[in-house]
């Protein structure tokens, strides 16, 4: 930076470092102590990890240890700043004639580095809810070491007489006070009477259905659809302006001559297509199974798996891995991450953020790429094209997520397949629960394929199953080719895990 020359109009050349960029966070506090001050930051890592990525705030927690704690939010803002470092030096001289002390104040300055992002905490602390009930003569007695658990505990600990302390599941939503501007009723005059309002002059009372006209059939239904609807023909044809939304048709209709049954991520795994016109695409050549067997798959029109026995091999396995203390690993343990997470959010701010690009009908016609043009484009063939894993369960893989939904056709495992195929010949009867398959045919798949992940997650993280004993060793080593089911205390019914997405719910939401 430099700034005339020095002397003549009193302005210095001061020279920049070219060290790396500062982070600012303006701490809300007297900062005595910088190692305990990192810790209510969560650590250097923990400020780093936030810094990485521009859409979390930082996260203040005044009681680092309690669990509890609900902490102070600071927005991040970029900035134009520097880092000085002042130095003061007096020098104190004692004039003889006089008797006195004079001083000599000098002052050095140094530039240490560029500041270019800060952190401000501009919201209000929330209410603290502490792990407190009132003892004998009133007084305040923890409970902190009675309900935190650190380790796998006995039955008896669940089990134990407490007094009853339940927090909230989620505090304030905002932290920043917002202006409400009060305003007095409004006062007619005498005799006025409100006019009259039809529902079409109402706002907001039901948004409009989206133009993409798919058929849903329930396993109930007694007829299933043999033909699109015509507006979802018009719509498609509408699209399909280009010759290679006309290769896509061609390739979705050959997969669908091959197996009739198909859920959209396994055809987002076979060809390449804008998630969008895909959405149009499928109404086109298929119709849409809400319940039984084949929910949330796409039955290609005319196809009627409840009439053909052979159609169980296209039946839907809601596939959840277990986890928990019963099974050795926590859900923290997991190779497989969560989705989103309840408990994984962050505060609503009230600053702006950039708005996303949406996509038009016309952005479809002309096969515009919404992505950014900043990064290295993939060829089209393979550009919206996902990994045969999101559909497909092979032996010594983990599934992507915490919960899959498999089409029976796609688990790529001689045991599972010898527990579908148990009754080939001898199906009799189509039920909602199993389809063509015996009863209980889920279960046996899920409780083989948990056998399966456990036995992989042992392997990789053999630390994690280090306390158990000789004998659950002994039963774990049981190979999953006989198919047989875990013991009877390990039978339940088993809940998402945190984060699971509902793939079933968001798929229907996207055509109603």
């Amino acid at each position: 930076m430099a700034a005339g020359a020095g002397g003549e109009q009193g302005s210095a050349v001061l020279e920049l470092p070219r060290g790396p960029r500062l982070v600012c966070v303006e701490y809300p506090g007297l900062v005595r102590d910088v190692g305990k001050m990192l810790q209510t930051l969560g650590g250097e890592e923990g400020v780093s990890r936030i810094y990485a990525d521009p859409g979390k705030r930082l996260e203040l927690y005044f009681r680092p240890k309690d669990p509890y704690c609900h902490p102070v939010c600071a927005n991040r803002f970029p900035t134009s700043s520097m880092l000085f470092k002042v130095k003061r030096k007096i020098r104190r001289k004692q004039v003889e004639a006089e008797g006195e002390t004079q001083q000599e104040v000098k002052f050095e300055m140094e530039v240490l580095g560029v500041v270019s992002t800060v952190y401000k905490f501009q919201g209000m602390s929330d209410f603290q809810y502490l792990a407190m009930h009132s003892g004998p003569e009133s007084k305040q007695i923890s409970m902190y070491d009675k309900i935190l658990m650190l380790k796998p505990e006995k039955e008896e600990f669940f089990n134990r007489e407490l007094p009853l302390y339940i927090p909230p599941p989620i505090f304030s939503r905002l932290d920043t006070p917002i202006d409400y501007f009060y305003r007095p009723d409004v006062q007619h005059r005498e005799g006025y009477n409100n006019p009259q309002v039809s529902c079409e002059n109402l706002i907001g009372l039901s948004r409009a259905r989206r133009p993409h006209n798919a058929i849903f059939v329930n396993f109930d239904d007694d007829d299933i659809p043999t033909k699109p609807l015509e507006p979802a023909v018009q719509t498609w044809k509408k699209v399909c302006t280009n010759p290679v939304d006309k290769k896509v048709e061609e390739e979705l209709r050959k997969l669908f001559e091959i197996r009739p049954v198909w859920s959209r991520n396994a055809v987002k795994a076979n060809i390449s297509v804008h998630p969008d016109k895909l959405k149009l695409l499928l109404p086109y050549l298929a119709y849409y199974m809400l319940t039984g067997p084949w929910r949330s798959l796409w039955v290609r029109y005319g196809y009627d798996p409840r009439k053909h026995p052979e159609a169980k091999i296209y039946q839907v396995l809601d596939f959840r891995i277990r986890c928990g203390m019963k099974y050795g690993y926590a859900p923290s343990d997991m190779p497989v991450k969560a989705k989103r997470s309840t408990y994984n959010y962050s505060l609503p701010i009230t600053i702006k953020k950039p708005v996303s690009h949406t996509v038009s009908v016309q952005d479809l016609k002309h096969g515009l790429d919404t992505s950014s043009t900043s990064r290295a484009k993939k060829p089209a063939s393979s550009r919206y094209k996902l990994k045969d894993s999101i559909y497909i369960f092979q032996e010594g893989g983990l599934p992507p997520y915490r919960q899959m939904f498999y089409q029976l056709c796609d688990l790529n495992v001689d045991s599972l397949q010898k527990i579908i195929h148990r009754n080939d010949g001898m199906e009799t009867e189509c039920t909602e629960r199993d389809g063509w398959c015996l009863q209980k045919t889920s279960d046996d798949l899920r409780d083989t394929m948990s056998l399966m992940i456990k036995q992989i997650i042992r392997s990789t993280r053999p630390a994690l199953f280090s306390s158990t004993s000789n004998a659950e060793d002994d039963k774990e080593q049981l190979t999953y080719d006989s198919g047989e089911e875990e013991e009877e205390d390990e039978e339940e019914d088993f809940k998402p895990s945190d984060g699971s997405e509902n793939e079933m719910e968001t798929e229907i939401l996207d055509y109603v």
